[in-house]
């Protein structure tokens, strides 16, 4: 990346800025502003009316001018200055141009006593270009306010449990391993385990799920849900930046400061602009000086002409849209990371999706086994943590069958588990084949069949993705006859099977080297390779570091059906950024030649106040335009 583009992505032009800093700079300089027009010659111009005169009153404008100038011009100049720094003039340094050659014209005019002063021209230009920033940094910062709320899922305190007693902390002093109580209706300080109770967990706000949660001894909490009826020993595992929320809040500020293709078309377009503005202003001051124009003409020309290129509506097409976008994919579900990927969703061909815990539930199930061969495999898995055991010993308490105790169990790496049951060795596992096989003593007793179901909205977020033209297809690390299953029951075309993690961004490759643009879905973990590799990563079950690092979109929902959102924010985001980018390039396109006074002839002028109107009004068009966005069903 050249230095103007990472300038361009580091530099804001509203650093150190306060929204309402600028409106009640505003409303001070409105009311200045007031005073400065009623004792022009406007009034007197167009209603036939003279103010009062007084003592000095014909200095008046002079006074307020100067103080309009330095009190709320002062920030359009320190922005200037901020961007010659970084050299990249643009907004703030036209403003400051346009702002200044005004004053300092009106300044020997008053001095010299030859001439016009633009003193009411200055005052409104500065008046009307206040709340114009101010506009854009309230619609801006509206538009990220849904996220910023995140910040506020915490607790301030936590009562932690140290030598039989309760101790309230500052949540920042906590320490991993710290044991908490989280009473009834309480928030979770910090992710964890818990120890000791049960209860359910309200954690919509952090994953989107309605539906509280029920947990018990062992299970994950996430900092910032809310307990519900019961109270709860939580032993602290994560804290700070490890936590699920840090991990979100990184996000968003991901989301935040990256920029897409068409912001930094922007940002260059009005970097180009200025340039040309100085330039053209420059040009169209000399010009009318030797035509034999008066000064005062060729500096009020001038000031029209730097006042009219201000790239304020360029400046704001691209980032509000951007801002408002985001906030709309964190209502529905997903998180955009990097702003880039967002853009990437609207070109994608193929959606390739993981299988196990995107297109199916993640949870295997008993599909067909005799009691007999259940209740002995039970016997050995009661004392097993994974998941096909966990399955195997809950069907067989669904079906009411007694489980003997075991002794000797061994977890055999790799085949499955073993030990004595009755007095008899009993092996779980797999021998070669995809069915769990059951021995006795090393004599087969029979087979279990398990199968990982299928989501049921995984059938609606395919069926959505195949109408909007989109190739569906799906890439797994199990058998090829478990792949086929789930890929004839989803109506999928095209698959990969026992594919290793590290082969799927080959895979990736190959769909790419066919001209598709791909879009990969997987949990984050295993799948970072790929997720790096395609067109568009998108990780399902946020808040994993690794998903956070591959990724740019997370389902924080784990919901399929969130793919086809992604895909038509992207198309309505880009649709409506290229409208903004008409509107305000097309406006200084035309306005341009008018400020300068191509039109003199036919006695079309533009006098600088008037062009500070149109300015704020293509602002106001493109501002209207984006929220608009807003209304977009996805």
């Amino acid at each position: 990346m050249d230095h103007s583009a990472h300038a361009h992505q580091s530099h804001d032009r509203h650093a150190g800025h306060h929204t309402e800093d600028f409106l009640q700079k505003f409303w001070v300089t409105l009311a200045l502003t007031v005073s400065i027009v009623l004792y022009s010659d406007l009034p007197q111009a167009f209603f036939g009316w003279t103010a009062p005169a007084f003592p000095g009153s014909i200095y008046l404008p002079t006074v307020l001018g100067s103080i309009i100038f330095f009190y709320g011009g002062l920030v359009f100049l320190k922005g200037a200055w901020s961007e010659m720094q970084v050299r990249l003039p643009g907004m703030m340094t036209l403003i400051a141009l346009a702002i200044s050659a005004a004053y300092l014209y009106s300044m020997w005019v008053t001095i010299s006593g030859v001439g016009m002063t633009l003193y009411w021209e200055l005052s409104t230009l500065i008046t009307v270009m206040l709340i114009g920033h101010y506009i854009e940094m309230r619609a801006v910062q509206g538009a990220k306010g849904a996220l910023r709320e995140l910040a506020k899922l915490l607790p301030d305190k936590a009562e932690v449990v140290r030598d039989g007693k309760s101790v309230m902390v500052a949540i920042v002093e906590l320490k991993r391993g710290d044991v908490v109580l989280v009473r009834p209706g309480g928030k979770v300080p910090a992710d964890g385990s818990i120890l000791e109770g049960e209860s359910e967990l309200d954690e919509s706000l952090i994953t989107g799920e309605s539906k509280p949660v029920a947990k018990s001894g062992g299970a994950e909490v996430i900092a910032g849900s809310i307990n519900g009826d019961g109270s709860l020993h939580i032993r602290i595992e994560k804290l700070g930046a490890e936590t699920f929320l840090a991990s979100v809040m990184r996000l968003v500020a991901e989301a935040e400061s990256s920029k897409s293709h068409l912001q930094l078309l922007s940002d260059r377009a009005a970097f180009y602009l200025t340039i040309v503005a100085v330039g053209a202003g420059g040009l169209t001051f000399v010009i009318w000086l030797a035509v034999g124009s008066s000064f005062g003409f060729s500096v009020e020309r001038l000031v029209a002409v730097l006042v009219i290129a201000c790239p304020h509506a360029l400046g704001l097409a691209i980032p509000l849209v951007a801002s408002i976008s985001t906030t709309m994919a964190s209502k529905n579900g997903f998180f955009v990371k990097r702003r880039l990927s967002l853009e990437a969703a609207r070109n994608v061909t193929v959606v390739l999706f993981d299988k196990t815990g995107t297109l199916t539930e993640g949870k295997f199930g008993v599909v067909s086994a005799s009691d007999d061969v259940l209740v002995a495999a039970a016997a050995v898995e009661k004392q097993s943590e994974h998941p096909i055991g966990k399955a195997i010993v809950s069907e067989a308490q669904k079906r009411g069958l007694a489980i003997a105790q075991a002794q000797q169990f061994k977890r055999l790496a790799g085949t499955g588990a073993q030990a004595v049951v009755n007095g008899k060795e009993v092996f779980v596992g797999h021998r070669g084949g995809t069915d769990i096989v059951v021995e006795i003593d090393g004599v087969s007793l029979g087979t279990i069949t398990l199968a990982d179901s299928v989501r049921p909205e995984a059938r609606e977020a395919i069926a959505t993705l195949r109408d909007m033209g989109i190739t569906v297809a799906m890439i797994t690390g199990d058998s090829q006859e478990v792949a086929a299953e789930v890929a004839k029951e989803l109506d999928i075309q095209e698959y990969f099977a026992r594919v290793r993690p590290e082969e799927k961004s080959q895979k990736i490759k190959l769909l790419q080297s066919q001209g598709k643009k791909v879009a990969m879905v997987g949990d984050g973990v295993n799948d970072a390779p790929a997720l790096t590799q395609a067109d568009l990563g998108i990780a399902i079950g946020a808040g994993t570091n690794v998903a956070i690092e591959s990724a740019g979109i997370i389902l924080v929902k784990n919901d399929p059906r969130d793919i086809p959102k992604i895909i038509k924010l992207s198309r309505l985001t880009y649709s409506k950024m290229i409208q903004n980018l008409f509107w305000a390039t097309g406006y200084n396109i035309v306005a341009l030649p008018i400020a300068a006074g191509a039109l003199a002839a036919w006695g079309v002028m533009l006098q600088p106040a008037v062009a500070a109107v149109f300015m704020s009004l293509s602002t106001v068009i493109v501002a209207f335009n984006a929220m608009l966005l807003r209304r977009k069903p996805i």
